[in-house]
């Protein structure tokens, strides 16, 4: 799928393989910035191989309905960063979470917001999910914003529940529902 699914300021659509350089020039720009809020990343993360390796891998959890990996982009198709659903859940649940990065230089002008209301509304319309989750560190009032702008809810938080930079840290936990529902 080259499908894009368009927001005023950005885009997004599922990453392939032809985007492994363009991410990882992405991933090596911002590794500092990114790796505050992510789990431990091996140096060969920052490789193109260790990119397209994992470009292939998240194609195939695609097309097996587990996982779909999406970049943001200008709309001077510029990738600016990664937004995705991991952790498709089936049967009586109907969930994902969903999980996102932007540069840092692009922080602040809404861009994160617009990718998040534009994969809620593919969960919600494309996949059919019942509810899209999200965990944030409750120090990144950014991130909660974020979510908040884009309709989710706090729940609850959940206490060392990720581990990122070596230290398990609480989440705050955020969702929505489809209004369908």
């Amino acid at each position: 799928m080259k499908q894009k699914l368009s927001g005023q300021n950005v885009y997004i659509r599922l990453l392939s393989v032809d985007d492994a350089e363009e991410l990882l020039q992405l991933q090596v720009e911002n590794k500092e910035f990114f790796e505050k809020y992510a789990m431990e990343r091996s140096p060969d993360f920052y490789t193109l191989e260790s990119q397209r390796k994992r470009l292939q891998m998240m194609a195939e959890n695609a097309k097996q309905d587990l996982d779909y990996f999406f970049g943001i982009f200008t709309n001077e198709d510029h990738l600016i960063g990664t937004i995705n659903l991991f952790a498709v859940m089936r049967g009586s649940i109907q969930s994902a979470f969903v999980g996102y990065f932007l540069e840092k230089r692009h922080n602040g002008k809404g861009y994160t917001t617009e990718a998040v209301k534009l994969i809620v509304k593919y969960s919600f319309e494309e996949l059919k999910l019942h509810r899209v989750e999200a965990g944030v560190m409750p120090r990144n009032m950014g991130s909660i914003r974020v979510l908040e702008k884009a309709g989710f809810e706090k729940e609850g938080l959940a206490r060392k529940n990720v581990k990122i930079n070596g230290k398990w840290e609480d989440h705050q936990q955020m969702a929505i529902i489809n209004p369908a529902d």
